[in-house]
């Protein structure tokens, strides 16, 4: 027998005693589903919760709604950041979910306590409703951001945290199609379960069960902690980013003598966490094309002048440096960014339906039977389910026939379609909302001071619905299929996050949107009934149209840069030598 000294093998920060896998899957998978349910419980009702117990006027508890929806999804950019950059995935989800937690019992405690809501109005009286004093509106409030910066620290890291369990792509495609197959479930039982216990038992029961699910949702994720693959933060990724600006910006007067080639270029690799801090290189015998020709100002940042390099080969300066690479990642961001602008006055417009249908709900016959009424707050389902099943019938017959007998849409035509239906659902509101005020002429309810149901079916409203969950089934997939693609490898979190911030920035714009209306026009009084919705409706088709040649003309450009680029897997390749 020989004895022989062991090598050290390079540290792995994969390797794990417990390294993930399926076994992990039910525990991040119920912490998931149980989650959802409680983070989308509170904002599902909240208009009618607002209107009811907080006596605050229609119009005004929309905009409050997509503030809430929009501080929740534009959250996950943090969220993203900091667990890519500082703590890592398992932390940051079980701190956030706690957060998450106090919200919820914040908010269980505003229905429960009944000082701090105001008054309940007097139907007999002629007084107005006495409005919320400013500890309760604080106190209301402070569970919303409580919420909303749980849920922010949670929802996408835990789609991250999941996947790098896997080892094969295929394994983590099917985790991440059954986490959003899970999303949806979840969104579905909040929309339905949720809404009908605080509509018929009681806001306390209801924001009492989102606050114990959420507390199962900690428990059940916390169980699973000796099984997962813990993934160390590796630094911020818009180190890089930053540099090649700050270079650029640097390196802007320089004057260029001769002909540049690809030799003058700097391709460095192995550079120390976080963007080569360390200064640290390896010259590469064959050296990959030159920069593309796309935003060719920031080219400068990787040529090499005197005083960047140490004879040694090393950089001198590394904010005075950059590879190749981290331009052409900058370029990349930069390119992608006018379609992901593109994408704002289309969550905007599903922002203002999905708040204006549910006052649409409350003034219509929700009736299905004579002693069971669909909650105002629920309609929101039939976009859940409409997204649901049609991402199923997409994922399962209609791609895979256009793949064998025609030609599968590309990520690019996905996004244009979802923008075509997203204009249609649009049009179909403004249709159904000049049928609804039709009807309350035909019936002599117009006058009516105070918001009357028109005897009108609000099933109505399903049509509009489901074509922009329709819609969702393009673009939402679309996205996230384009930014995962195109985005840098250091930046897959953020670039999921990047989606979140859309509908984020969306909800934002339609509460200014709604806003603007409010204060421009009378289309939009609390009393919808003596107002013109459908011209709200009309204005969102006619913005969403024009935005959908916005799109097209960044569609365009984006295919036009693109092939400028150069192969950045060659960089890659080149890099990790």
């Amino acid at each position: 027998m020989e004895l022989g000294v062991a090598e050290d093998k390079p540290k792995d920060i994969h390797t794990n005693p417990n390294p993930g896998g399926w076994k992990t899957f039910p525990f991040l998978t119920g912490s998931m589903v149980t989650m959802s349910i409680a983070a989308y419980g509170l904002p599902a009702n909240l208009i009618v919760y607002l209107i009811q117990q907080f006596n605050i006027k229609s119009i005004a508890a929309t905009q409050i709604t997509n503030v809430v929806n929009g501080f929740t999804n534009l959250l996950p950019i943090a969220g993203a950041i900091i667990s890519d950059s500082f703590l890592g995935s398992f932390p940051t989800i079980a701190i956030s979910n706690s957060i998450t937690m106090l919200g919820m019992i914040l908010m269980t405690l505003t229905a429960t306590i009944p000082s701090l809501r105001p008054h309940p109005c007097s139907t007999n009286s002629s007084q107005a409703c006495p409005g919320p004093s400013g500890g309760q509106l604080a106190v209301l409030y402070s569970a919303f951001a409580l919420a909303g910066i749980g849920v922010a620290g949670t929802r996408f890291n835990m789609v991250t945290m999941g996947a790098s369990q896997f080892d094969t792509p295929a394994d983590r495609e099917s985790f991440i199609n059954w986490y959003f197959c899970s999303i949806y479930m979840a969104f579905v039982i909040a929309v339905t379960g949720i809404v009908y216990v605080q509509d018929n038992v009681g806001w306390g029961w209801g924001y009492g069960i989102c606050a114990l699910l959420n507390a199962i949702s900690i428990l059940v994720f916390l169980a699973g902690r000796k099984k997962y693959r813990m993934i160390e933060p590796e630094g911020s990724p818009f180190t890089g980013l930053a540099r090649v600006l700050v270079t650029a910006v640097r390196k802007n007067g320089m004057r260029l003598r001769g002909k540049v080639d690809s030799g003058d270029y700097y391709y460095g690799c192995k550079e120390g966490r976080g963007g080569a801090e360390d200064g640290s290189v390896e010259m590469m015998q064959a050296l990959p094309p030159p920069p593309s020709k796309r935003f060719s100002f920031l080219n400068r940042a990787a040529l090499k002048v005197q005083g960047d390099m140490h004879p040694s080969g090393s950089v001198a300066k590394p904010w005075k440096l950059c590879t190749v690479k981290h331009v052409e990642d900058l370029k990349t961001i930069l390119s992608i960014a006018p379609l992901w602008s593109a994408s704002f006055l289309l969550s905007t417009s599903i922002g203002v339906q999905a708040s204006l249908s549910v006052l649409q709900a409350l003034a219509m016959d929700r009736h299905l039977v004579s002693h069971f009424a669909i909650p105002a707050g629920s309609f929101s389902v039939f976009t859940l389910l409409s997204s649901a099943m049609s991402l199923i019938l997409l994922d399962r017959l209609i791609y895979p026939f256009c793949m064998a007998h025609l030609r599968t849409p590309t990520l690019l035509q996905r996004l244009g379609i979802g923008h075509c239906l997203n204009c249609t659902g649009m049009v179909a509101s403004a249709l159904v909302e000049a049928r609804r005020r039709a009807v309350l002429k035909s019936h002599g309810l117009i006058s009516i001071p105070a918001n009357a149901a028109a005897p009108m079916s609000a099933l109505w409203l399903v049509l509009p619905l489901a074509l922009v969950g329709l819609g969702e089934a393009f673009h939402l997939p679309g996205q996230v299929g384009l930014y995962y693609q195109d985005f840098p490898m250091a930046l897959k979190n953020t670039a999921t996050a990047a989606v979140a911030a859309v509908i984020g920035l969306g909800f934002y714009l339609s509460t200014a949107v709604v806003d603007l209306v409010q204060r421009s026009t009378n289309w939009l009084p609390n009393n919808i009934n003596a107002g013109r919705l459908d011209n709200v409706y009309w204005m969102m088709s006619v913005v969403t149209l024009l935005n959908f040649g916005y799109f097209l003309i960044c569609a365009g450009l984006y295919g036009n840069q693109s092939k400028d680029g150069i192969d950045e897997s060659v960089i890659k390749e080149e890099s990790n030598k």
